[in-house]
């Protein structure tokens, strides 16, 4: 499967997307005129991703999607992200790990798309934490991811995530390692709603699951808000 490069579409999307929002129907969807205009026109499917990321994020309006880092950078800029927390947490920690960080960034294709995967898992998890994606909304998710990608085996994972109950636990056994489920929590903290009480606690029990350092979970919050702000 290739789900590295599905993420990476739908997380430099982001930008589109809220130009898209940003510039309503400026330009008719006319070629160069406005943003929605550019959106449409743009190269390797931004409008197709951009309207997957916007189903999967329901209500949110990816206002979380506006950092610099996830938006410009797609999927490399998500391990970068990773690797400056788990950096800084191994800096501050005695007990942390030694050695650098084997992020998303810094791994080579056979371990990124496993790694890709995890991430996707947990974002597609993380679009259901406020309990917004129902059978409808599902179907519609499903359609616009099967534009993305023509990959049988993709899709039909895919569709199994979607379909599957919230379990964190489930999520959090798809990080195969410490870095891999430092990823996984960060690419959650960009989906969800921390305000919403429904989200949070999912946060919450998806970190318990993963099984990471308190000081860890701190710093990946951190950078996300750095980012973010």
């Amino acid at each position: 499967m290739n789900t590295r490069g599905l993420l990476d579409q739908l997380l430099k999307s982001g930008q589109d997307l809220l130009q898209q929002k940003a510039g309503g129907n400026s330009g008719g969807g006319k070629s160069g005129n406005g943003n929605l205009g550019s959106l449409l026109t743009g190269a390797g499917g931004g409008a197709l991703a951009a309207g997957a990321l916007g189903l999967l994020l329901g209500n949110k309006s990816a206002r979380k999607l506006g950092g610099k880092a996830l938006t410009y950078g797609g999927l490399a800029a998500l391990g970068v992200l990773a690797y400056k927390a788990y950096g800084n947490w191994q800096a501050q920690q005695a007990s942390a790990p030694n050695g650098e960080p084997q992020t998303l960034d810094r791994l080579p294709a056979p371990q990124a798309e496993l790694h890709s995967q995890a991430i996707l898992k947990a974002l597609v998890a993380a679009a259901k934490a406020d309990g917004h994606v129902d059978a409808r909304e599902r179907q519609l998710i499903e359609e616009e991811l099967a534009k993305l990608t023509q990959d049988a085996e993709l899709r039909g994972w895919l569709d199994a995530e979607l379909n599957k109950p919230l379990d964190p636990a489930d999520v959090a056994r798809a990080a195969g390692t410490p870095e891999m489920a430092a990823e996984m929590y960060l690419a959650s903290v960009l989906m969800v709603d921390e305000e919403h009480f429904m989200e949070r606690a999912y946060l919450e029990e998806l970190a318990r699951q993963l099984r990471l350092d308190p000081g860890l979970k701190l710093e990946l919050e951190r950078q996300v808000r750095q980012e973010l702000a």
